[in-house]
Order: C-alpha cells, then sequence, then structure tokens
C-alpha cells in the first residue's frame, strides 16, 4: 500500500465519521463531531494497519478487536435517569462509526460512504418517526407512577425493616429513591419512610411489601399512597 492510498482511506473516514458527528453535534449529544470523526479515523487506522504490516494477510482480525473495543467508549456514554435510559443510540452511532472507519481502512471506500450516508440518514429520518411511536403509545400507557411507603415501628427493629424495604425494592420492578427515618415523640419509636418510583401503576406490589412489613411484631403501622391517590392503612 502506498502513503497517498493510506491517506485517501484515512481521510475519507475522518471525513464520514465527521458527517455522521455532525448530526450528534447539533443534538447536543456527547459523543459528537470528534469524537464520531475520531472513532471512524482510528477504526481505519487499525484496519490499515494490518495491510502494513508483512506476515498479516487478514484484516478482519484487527477489525474484531475494533468492534470489541469500541464496546467500552460506547458503554461510557448509556446513563440511566431514574427508570430512564439515555445515550443508547449516541452509542450505536458510535459502534457504526467504527464501522465506517474499518471499511474505509480495509479499502472498500464506496462501501464505507453508503453505511456513513445510511447512519446519517437513519438518525435524521427516523428520528420524528420514534417520536409519534412515543407520543402515541404515550396516551395508552402509564407514566412514572411515585409511591410514598411509611411504617411504624420500635426504633431497635429499625434496621431490619429498612433491609425489607430494600430487598422487596432489588426483587421488584421497583426504583427506590429515597429511604429515611424519623424518630417520633413517642419513646422508642421510629417511623421509616420509603419514596419508590415505578413504571406505571404498581399497587399490587405496593400493597405486598406493606403487607409484608405489616407482618412484623415491631411494627405498630404501615401505610401507603401514590402521587394520585391514597392508599391503604394497616393497623
Amino acid at each position: 500500500m502506498t502513503l497517498l492510498d493510506f491517506t485517501y482511506r484515512i481521510v475519507l473516514a475522518v471525513v464520514l465519521g465527521a458527517a455522521i458527528g455532525i448530526e450528534r453535534q447539533y443534538r447536543q449529544r456527547g459523543a459528537g463531531l470528534r469524537t464520531n470523526a475520531l472513532v471512524a479515523t482510528g477504526a481505519a487506522a487499525y484496519v490499515t494497519l494490518s495491510s502494513l504490516l508483512s506476515g498479516e494477510p487478514s484484516p478482519t482480525r484487527i477489525a474484531a478487536q475494533v468492534v470489541s473495543g469500541i464496546g467500552f467508549i460506547g458503554g461510557g456514554v448509556i446513563l440511566r435517569e431514574g427508570l430512564s435510559i439515555r445515550g443508547l443510540n449516541t452509542a450505536a452511532t458510535l459502534w457504526c462509526s467504527a464501522a465506517v472507519g474499518s471499511l474505509a481502512g480495509s479499502g472498500f471506500l464506496g462501501a464505507a460512504t453508503i453505511t456513513a450516508s445510511v447512519i446519517v440518514t437513519t438518525n435524521v429520518l427516523l428520528r420524528p418517526v420514534g417520536q409519534l411511536i412515543n407520543r402515541q403509545s404515550m396516551e395508552v400507557s402509564e407514566l412514572e407512577v411515585t409511591y410514598h411507603v411509611t411504617a411504624t415501628c420500635q426504633d431497635t427493629e429499625e434496621p431490619h425493616i429498612r433491609m425489607l424495604i430494600l430487598q422487596a425494592v432489588a426483587r421488584e420492578a421497583l426504583l427506590l429513591k429515597a429511604l429515611r427515618s424519623e424518630a417520633l415523640p413517642e419513646a422508642e419509636v421510629v417511623k421509616v419512610q420509603a419514596e419508590v418510583v415505578t413504571n406505571g401503576r404498581q399497587d399490587r406490589l405496593i400493597e405486598e411489601l406493606t403487607s409484608r412489613l405489616s407482618m412484623e411484631p415491631s411494627v405498630r403501622a404501615v401505610s401507603w399512597e401514590s402521587g394520585e391517590q391514597n392508599g391503604k392503612d394497616h393497623a
């Protein structure tokens, strides 16, 4: 491979990666113009390396390492906010940018150009389609619901009650947002309060949690309520 051929491949990789990144940068995503350009350039350079080295006939071996290695970068842009996951599309775009770079580095310049065009078109054209589907599904599905669970118990049993709440939340489709305790004026009595978030109404799971707490001998009262209406009380 001549130095001019190597330059063509690297330049095309950075241009196509930047083209993908422009759309991401415009939407203020974490991995934007420079990230996608660098990912595509790095993938192209690694794959081209196999053609520069003597005794390395196949670039696919290095390309396979690029595919697995890009997962570390993609994993870094995926974030969890409450019950929602952000960054999946950005991670997928980075993964595709590596594919574009690998194609360019292998000398398949036309295929690299077509792949980059498909990636940009997918992000631009399918975005409003996805938003439309989300709006329609939102009308028939339920949003996040916050539940407040309160248990009054003896102060010596407070750690046990907190542990029961944590265990119940870990097993079920519940997200614990807050867990706090408050000493009551009455001697040796503590109020344990848990704030739980669910995807849609999960009254049955909350009722099971409060029923389990009410079975404890040290628990004097248990109650729960949601942001929409009051729940049930257990003496």
